[in-house]
């Protein structure tokens, strides 16, 4: 069989292609389902994802793209210009639209934390979708978001004010489960440059009403919002100093990546040994929301590797889009003292997780299960007696009842605008982008299927 020839014709196109082979994002026979909200880098990464499945180097294509119905007319034109960009390269579309003010009502949630949430619901589901009609393992399947170096120092400097977690610096990883950022070895100024090239060069190429190439959010010149302010007031000011900022930042992040990594691994293999999950039994293996005991040995680790596996294990009970406040791994590792775990002390974390210690260990575990066990302990005739590890029933916690009442500790003082961003793994990448894969509350429509 005859290899397809690379595509070629531009330099960006050629880093695009090191950075998904060198970092293994896709594959020939990788369905990719394209994220594209109709501003300039999504844009490119439709032109660029077009050259690619072409050539051979990544699968089948499908683009998503999400209405979250906030900028009223302007979701409009973003709409009807995605939906052109998708019938100019033939690809098929998913449309999403979701009352993104309406959920905020509904959860308390801020803008930021629902509209992601929700985008990445829909994203889910129009992947399965496309390995569905494609015939493809979901396994095969990516979703490419179009993250770039500029997002990635935003990132970075945005945690370096409201401060950031173990791994917080990496910023933003390029695989995150099945989603991954090809082009976060370029920059926008790059992207929007090759936009630029494609039309003098007579390829296809889509314009808005206005004649536009892109379509241009206003809100992101409001220097009100978070990333705004970094994006226009802070890094521009760092590129005077170093106008290889961008280059020299995404350097130094992965050097920490590689570390994180590292230590990631360190603590997986100290999860396994010291830490005895609740529920092990069942089909589809540890039930983690049930809880953990961290065994007496977890207060032998060093300091910052219980910092990591704690870290870990709340994401685990809590889901791959919580985030995990500082306040609440300071408080599980305030149960151990002169390395032993501290007993009858107790607290609430995370607004709805009770810990409580005695000499087998530190229990995490959801409110409701503590309440349950208590209740029960307080009915049982005689002493109670210990069952196992630190708290199976009638393990004599001594976690005072007067903690359900108690609110939860304090978030960290973080600003709204990035409550999405510092999702995940305190600090961990970008939780970013951490799959959600519970049903989407949007419905999603195959426009072109």
């Amino acid at each position: 069989m005859e290899e397809k020839k690379p595509a070629e014709g531009h330099e960006l196109i050629g880093r695009v292609i090191r950075t998904i082979e060198e970092r293994g994002l896709a594959g020939p026979e990788s369905p990719v389902l394209l994220m594209v909200s109709g501003g300039s880098d999504s844009t490119a990464l439709a032109y660029l994802a077009t050259e690619l499945s072409a050539s051979g180097i990544i699968g089948p294509l499908g683009m998503l793209h999400v209405n979250h119905q906030l900028r009223d007319e302007d979701s409009d034109r973003d709409q009807a210009f995605v939906q052109n960009l998708a019938e100019a390269l033939d690809i098929p579309l998913f449309i999403c639209a979701i009352d993104v003010e309406a959920e905020v009502r509904r959860t308390g949630d801020n803008v930021e934390a629902v509209a992601r949430r929700e985008r990445y619901l829909a994203a889910n589901e129009a992947l399965e979708s496309l390995c569905r009609h494609t015939a493809s393992p979901l396994a095969d399947g990516r979703i490419f978001t179009a993250h770039t170096q500029d997002d990635r120092v935003e990132s970075f400097y945005m945690r370096s004010i409201v401060g950031t977690g173990p791994g917080g610096f990496r910023s933003m990883r390029y695989t995150n489960g099945p989603v991954v950022r090809p082009l976060l070895d370029v920059c926008r100024k790059d992207l929007r440059a090759y936009i630029g090239e494609r039309e003098h060069a007579g390829k296809a190429v889509v314009c808005d009403p206005k004649g536009e190439l892109w379509c241009e959010d206003a809100t992101n010149s409001h220097t009100d919002r978070f990333r705004a302010f970094v994006r226009h007031e802070i890094v521009p000011r760092a590129q005077e100093r170093n106008p290889q900022l961008l280059e020299t930042l995404c350097r130094v992040m992965n050097l920490i990546a590689d570390e994180d990594d590292m230590l990631d691994r360190q603590a997986d293999q100290m999860e396994a040994t010291k830490v005895d999950w609740l529920a092990k039994e069942g089909p589809a293996g540890i039930a983690y929301e049930a809880g953990c005991v961290l065994l007496p040995g977890f207060a032998q680790l060093p300091l910052p590797m219980q910092r990591r596996v704690c870290t870990g294990v709340l994401q685990k009970m809590l889901g791959p889009d919580a985030r995990i406040e500082t306040s609440s791994v300071t408080e599980v590792l305030s149960g151990f003292k002169e390395g032993r775990p501290l007993g009858g002390y107790s607290g609430n974390i995370q607004g709805n997780l009770a810990i409580s210690a005695n000499k087998q260990g530190l229990r995490i575990e959801p409110m409701e299960a503590y309440r349950a066990r208590r209740k029960k302990s307080a009915v049982s005739p005689g002493p109670a007696k210990t069952d196992g590890p630190a708290g199976r029933a009638g393990s004599g916690d001594s976690l005072d009842p007067a903690i359900a009442a108690e609110p939860a500790y304090p978030s960290d003082p973080a600003d709204p605008a990035i409550a999405a961003e510092a999702a995940g793994r305190a600090g961990s990448g970008d939780p970013a982008e951490s799959l959600i894969v519970d049903p989407p509350t949007a419905s999603v429509q195959a426009s072109k299927d």
